[in-house]
């Protein structure tokens, strides 16, 4: 048995038959995650300075690692899927 454990909100992780899927959930929607990596590409392809692109690259990578981290935390305080997770021998 495959077991995935993934938060609610993902990019590219969905159900499948094929395995067994563990949810929990994050504090964003699915809408703000989709507007902020694709803030994070077409900030790539917007002109200005240089200055001017490495700031706004910068502050993509916070508002990305804010995402990461949430998702982090969230499942590591889940105490009732960590609790699944220990007693499966995850």
């Amino acid at each position: 048995e495959v077991v995935v454990v993934a938060p609610e909100v993902s990019l590219h992780i969905k159900p499948s038959k094929n395995f067994v899927m563990k949810m929990y959930p994050v504090p964003f929607t699915q809408e703000e995650l989709d507007k902020v990596f694709k803030e994070s590409i077409l900030g790539f392809f917007k002109g200005g300075s240089f200055l001017e692109r490495v700031t706004r690259q910068y502050q993509q990578v916070k508002k990305n690692s804010a995402l990461f981290l949430a998702t982090c935390t969230h499942l590591i305080y889940n105490k009732e899927l960590i609790r699944y997770l220990e007693e499966t021998k995850f």
